[in-house]
């Protein structure tokens, strides 16, 4: 079996928090000096996985769709759908991955939510 590209790993990571398995997600995607830059947990990987394990059980029937991904050497960026079933809450998040030996080392996350009253007839995607 050949290894996931980066494209692969940073769908597969994502799509595993967003289920609720951030835990196996972190296990077998993150750098041990993992960091990311989400200005509402500290930088270290256990902050963020716990917050993401947490939003999974608070919206169990979340949606997750991968729009767009992109690939630039050592960075990846996912372009995706999420819907909050919660609050019904429709968010255009982009997460930002960069990559050393195939682990992510540190991630940025991008989150835009639904206007209310949308202008554009083109839509978020």
């Amino acid at each position: 079996m050949a290894p996931k590209s980066l494209k692969e790993i940073a769908i597969d990571f994502l799509t595993l928090c967003s289920n609720g398995d951030s835990k196996k997600a972190f296990e077998l995607y993150a750098g041990k000096d993992f960091k990311h830059h989400n200005p509402h947990f500290k930088g270290d990987t256990n902050s963020l996985m716990i917050a993401m394990a947490e939003s999974a059980k608070e919206n169990p029937n979340r949606t997750f769709e991968v729009k767009q991904i992109l690939q630039d050497g050592d960075l990846a960026a996912v372009h995706s759908y999420i819907q909050q079933t919660e609050n019904n809450m429709e968010l255009a998040v982009v997460h930002i991955l960069k990559f050393e030996n195939n682990k992510i080392v540190e991630m940025w996350d991008i989150v835009q939510p639904f206007p209310e009253n949308m202008i554009n007839e083109d839509g978020m995607f």
